[in-house]
């Protein structure tokens, strides 16, 4: 880890003031993007909350749009009455065609946004606040030089016996960490790179190569720092967050996709479009899942033909 990185490079979200960032702002635009599915429970709020504070109060947030990737409940009804733009992953650019997952849903979310800078929230949130945005906003609105931010925070009821409270989810306790550690150390300082929340600047995602699931985090921060340079990138302590916890199984899935992004981004090369996980159930019965492990290219040329 490049402990002058992160002296550098680590942020805490009362560093900004609302007036200081409105300053800054001056005619930059942003969007603020949901990814969700079978989120109707929560999104909403997390809708709300923001427009209220960020669009109708502080105008720091220019549009908020929220990518519905294939739910099955009432997802983007609850988001379109929360007062969010609301798009169908699946309806964005047809010609394209359509994967699942949450990178797809970011992806996407290039060709019907039109801000600056994008910022991505997670529709799952239960304990959070709107400040995550402008903590997020901060370095890119006050340093050019810095692409990318992720977000980091406490998870309050985490049990100090088996954890502390900065520790990130499973899968990045026990794959991404690990796997950074022994392919791309310079990383090592990001407290949690696989957090949800984080903001980069709309002409630097578009050149990305972008994993259509849950890859995509940690595919941005790698490359990032190969095409921009560690100082490209900051993180800023976003307080407290809490949100809906996935089934473990669920997570082998998600464990997989990360894999195989940084192992594509390794000394390696892939190139299938599925892997067979196989997982067991009481009996045992056994589950063989196949796991989208996708790439979109990246967006920018795609972008200019429209």
């Amino acid at each position: 880890m490049s402990e002058d990185w992160f002296e550098r490079r680590t942020h805490r979200w009362q560093d900004w003031s609302l007036p200081q960032l409105q300053a800054a702002k001056q005619a930059t635009t942003v969007s603020l993007v949901v990814p969700a599915r079978n989120e109707a429970g929560t999104v909403g709020d997390v809708v709300t909350r923001i427009r209220a504070s960020l669009m109708e109060t502080a105008a720091l947030v220019d549009e908020i749009v929220v990518i519905d990737s294939d739910s099955t409940d009432e997802t983007y009804a609850v988001a379109t009455d929360a007062g969010a733009v609301v798009h169908r992953s699946a309806e964005i650019r047809r010609d394209l065609g359509t994967r699942p997952g949450k990178g797809e849903a970011m992806w996407k979310s290039l060709f019907v946004t039109t801000g600056d800078l994008v910022v991505f929230i997670d529709a799952d949130l239960t304990d959070w606040d709107t400040h995550f945005v402008p903590g997020l906003l901060g370095p890119l609105l006050t340093d050019d030089s810095v692409q990318l931010v992720k977000g980091f925070y406490e998870r309050p009821g985490v049990d100090d016996l088996v954890g502390g409270p900065l520790e990130g989810g499973r899968v990045t306790e026990l794959v991404a960490r690990p796997l950074i550690a022994l392919l791309f150390p310079p990383l090592a300082g990001l407290v949690q790179p696989l957090a949800g929340e984080w903001a980069v600047r709309r002409e630097h995602f578009a050149n990305l190569s972008v994993p259509t699931g849950y890859g995509v985090e940690l595919a941005a921060l790698v490359d990032t720092w190969r095409t921009r340079g560690l100082d490209a990138i900051a993180q800023v302590d976003l307080g407290t967050r809490a949100h809906r916890h996935q089934p473990l199984l669920d997570l082998g899935a998600m464990a997989t996709q990360v894999l195989t992004a940084g192992w594509a981004r390794s000394s390696h090369s892939h190139h299938a479009d599925t892997i067979p996980l196989t997982q067991f159930a009481a009996g045992p019965a056994t589950r063989v899942r196949e796991v989208d492990v996708t790439e979109r290219p990246p967006a920018g040329p795609l972008l200019e033909r429209r």
